[in-house]
């Protein structure tokens, strides 16, 4: 791939999303507006290696999706007469929407989550196609984020367009009761763009900062939405502490520094007390015993916020809170995570006691942070042969190259 090809990609990866949601505010299809934005890409591969990169690489692709979207627009109402006879109605605003392609984008990326987000579509189809659409993750990434083959993803994906295609989903955000019965998936959504942001599953960065940028922007949006809804603004606390350390999880070199090792005079102090009255709002509106797992995990990321120093983390009240969240929201990674806290609790014996169980093993397998944590308690326990075995496993199952390289350093050290 040439420089030129990079860059392009990049610049359209970074966009995509936001030109793909102002051309389905036009087309109110999103597979059409997808399209269209790679249209877009295809002239741009063309034409740039040629003329150069635009001054506003963004601005050149949403004017050359602009006109082609005008094109398409035209070519439909030239049916327009038929369509009307057959009870149709006409699309005469359609070339004024497209004319407004080029203002301030408001709330359409928000609105294309909830499209993305429609109850016609399953849980799963949502999620895929929502980080396909605003995430601009490829299909690969977002079959690790899952641990299902990427074969499955493009079906799903696939599937989804048509479905949505087919019901004529309107675009735009609901409100009142439609709002509350759509949130919980959308919130899910978000959440998982983050975390690809946070720590990228694939490729040669460790973060990806726009994708949380843009996972908190519209969790943000989300909240004032919701004003009465805990979860949203859990989830924005959680978001905020979390995004707090992302300059101190870089060294100078590009290379991953881990939770225990940061700098956190480096931390984002500013988005920790952001983070924190987030969750004074969510714990005030939902009492013990009726909090989410996005409350709860909010409730994790401010133990770590609240602690100025490594070693002053409360790790028993981690480890605590990973139970009530084990109890109320079980799952495979909530139970890693659960092992990791109990192992600075209590000792790496009660983690490797979790961390051998069967079911785990079995609803794990392939996911390198298992034998990734099992190494560091291995290593605790003085057990290294061992300990080197499970970290070099993990670093041949690791997808992101920075932590591939970090998870290599970690055994030969063991060496």
């Amino acid at each position: 791939m040439t420089d030129a090809a990079r860059t392009i990609e990049a610049i359209y990866r970074i966009e995509s999303p936001k030109l793909i949601a102002r051309l389905a505010r036009i087309t109110r299809d999103v597979g059409q507006a997808e399209e269209l934005a790679q249209d877009a890409l295809v002239t741009a591969l063309e034409r740039w290696p040629i003329d150069g990169v635009p001054d506003n690489p963004a601005a050149w692709l949403v004017q050359t999706a602009k006109h082609r979207a005008i094109d398409l627009i035209r070519r439909r109402q030239r049916f327009d007469k038929i369509g009307e006879q057959l009870g149709h109605e006409p699309r005469e605003h359609e070339i004024e929407s497209a004319d407004r392609l080029d203002d301030p984008i408001g709330d359409e990326l928000l609105g294309l989550v909830f499209v993305a987000c429609h109850p016609v579509l399953s849980n799963e189809a949502r999620v895929a196609l929502t980080l396909r659409l605003v995430g601009g993750l490829t299909v690969d990434e977002i079959a690790k984020a899952f641990l299902v083959p990427a074969p499955t993803i493009a079906q799903r994906i696939v599937r989804a367009k048509k479905v949505l295609a087919d019901a004529n989903v309107p675009f735009e955000v609901p409100r009142g009761d439609e709002l509350a019965a759509r949130l919980a998936s959308v919130l899910e959504v978000v959440y998982l763009i983050f975390n690809e942001g946070y720590a990228a599953s694939a490729g040669a960065e460790w973060t990806r900062p726009e994708l949380c940028e843009d996972a908190l922007r519209l969790g943000r949006v989300l909240a004032e939405l919701a004003p009465g809804e805990p979860e949203a603004h859990g989830l924005v606390a959680l978001m905020e502490i979390q995004a707090s350390r992302l300059t101190a999880r870089i060294a100078p070199d590009g290379s991953p520094i881990l939770l225990l090792d940061q700098n956190r005079a480096r931390w984002d102090w500013l988005l920790v007390r952001r983070g924190l009255a987030a969750l004074d709002r969510a714990l005030a509106l939902a009492p013990p015993g009726t909090r989410g797992p996005y409350v709860m995990q909010a409730a994790i990321a401010a133990c770590h916020g609240r602690a100025r120093e490594a070693s002053a983390t409360d790790w028993a009240r981690i480890a605590a809170l990973y139970g009530e969240l084990a109890a109320a929201a079980p799952s495979p990674i909530v139970e890693l995570n659960r092992a990791v806290a109990v192992g600075m609790a209590e000792g790496p014996a009660a983690a490797l006691a979790i961390l051998d169980d069967p079911a785990l093993q079995r609803a794990l397998t392939g996911y390198h942070l298992l034998p990734s944590v099992r190494g560091d308690a291995l290593a605790k326990l003085g057990r290294v042969a061992e300990a080197r075995a499970e970290l070099e496993r993990a670093a041949e199952l690791a997808t992101n190259a920075r932590e591939r390289d970090l998870l290599v350093e970690r055994a030969r050290r063991l060496g």
